[in-house]
């Protein structure tokens, strides 16, 4: 049982980095992709707050502090947010489709989707990352996964703002109007 206990988290995510890759090999062709200083500027806060999250332990004596007591209720509680964030991004990622990327551009026939999680929250992916980043640091139960999902937040909220440009331009009042109806990662809220 304790073996479970160790592995579950990084298990669910090598299974959805798995599935993401394969995933991401059939989509259409790119005709603006935003640049490498750009992609840089979320990519490595989210390296950051992963690692935060996944080294065994840290020197820093706050951040490795208990926030949560390591109870079985509060391991299946993280648990059950990483399963539900990873669903809800793969739910987003089939319905992108060929539309799909992990870099902020715009494809060739790109399509405004707002079906399936796109009803509720116009980037899912994100809002599911969120959900399954708040699990993992439930299950560690330290402050620093806190500010792991406070870097996260911070580093996916910018590369939103930049798709959210581009969408704009893209799809002009399309969009605005899709804007004014759903919210960005939190239905109703935010």
């Amino acid at each position: 049982m304790r073996m479970f206990y160790a592995y579950a988290v990084p298990a669910l995510w090598l299974a959805w980095c798995i599935y993401w890759w394969v995933a991401g090999r059939d989509v259409k062709p790119v005709t603006r992709r935003e640049s490498a200083a750009s992609r840089a500027g979320h990519i490595l806060p989210l390296v950051i707050a992963v690692m935060l999250l996944a080294l065994p332990s840290l020197p820093y004596g706050l951040l490795s502090n208990r926030l949560l007591s390591p109870t079985h209720r509060v391991f299946f509680v993280g648990i059950a947010l990483v399963v539900a964030g990873l669903l809800f991004t793969i739910w987003a990622r089939l319905y992108l489709g060929r539309n799909w990327s992990g870099v902020v551009t715009l494809k060739k026939d790109h399509e405004l989707v707002r079906g399936g999680p796109y009803r509720f929250v116009r980037h899912p992916i994100y809002s599911g990352l969120l959900l399954a980043i708040a699990g993992s640091a439930v299950v560690r139960g330290e402050w620093r996964g806190v500010l792991a999902l406070i870097i996260a937040f911070v580093a996916l909220w910018r590369k939103l703002r930049l798709e959210e440009r581009w969408l704009g331009e893209a799809f002009g009042e399309q969009y605005a109007a899709y804007r004014a109806e759903v919210a960005a990662l939190i239905p109703f809220v935010l």
